[in-house]
């Protein structure tokens, strides 16, 4: 099943394709969207009235609060040293750490883009498209590039420009 029975859905989540996503163990607030083919991982909380657009992945230990857009094809990661075995054998969840992420109230996160774990996104703070988020990214912050560098502040942008 696409959509976990431990998945939880605040009133009024539109999830477009529901047999095209995987949800589990996340928690997903009121009014929010969810395109096809993204996967939100186990302890993830996405807050109300989020656009989550299609391909997106967001695993373990982010926290996205409310009024947040992701768009298209972005990545979450939660390990900064990514290994498939320890001590001989595959991995497992004893092995390794999750580092969380934060995005916080009314950020922006263009298609494309890449967030490394252990981050803050500040509020209401646009990261470009295809932009790779190394560092912290401050409140009100217009971020691009590879890695992401701050290039602007969204409140000297001109609304409709």
């Amino acid at each position: 099943m696409p959509v976990a029975s431990d998945v939880i859905l605040g009133e009024g989540v539109q999830i477009y394709h529901p047999d095209l996503v995987n949800l589990y163990g996340c928690v997903v607030g009121n009014g929010t969207r969810i395109g096809a083919f993204v996967e939100i991982q186990k302890n993830v909380s996405v807050g109300k009235f989020c656009k989550i657009s299609t391909h997106t992945f967001i695993c373990e230990g982010v926290t996205i609060e409310d009024e947040v857009f992701v768009g298209h094809n972005v990545m979450f990661i939660n390990d900064r040293y990514p290994r498939a075995t320890a001590g001989g054998g595959l991995q497992t969840e004893e092995d390794w750490e999750v580092i969380p992420t934060l995005v916080k109230r009314g950020a922006s996160i263009g298609s494309g883009a890449v967030v490394m774990c252990g981050i803050t996104i500040g509020e209401n703070a646009l990261v470009g498209a295809g932009a790779v988020v190394t560092r912290d990214v401050p409140d009100q912050a217009i971020v691009v590039g590879v890695p992401a560098k701050a290039v602007g502040d969204v409140r000297d942008r001109k609304e409709g420009a």
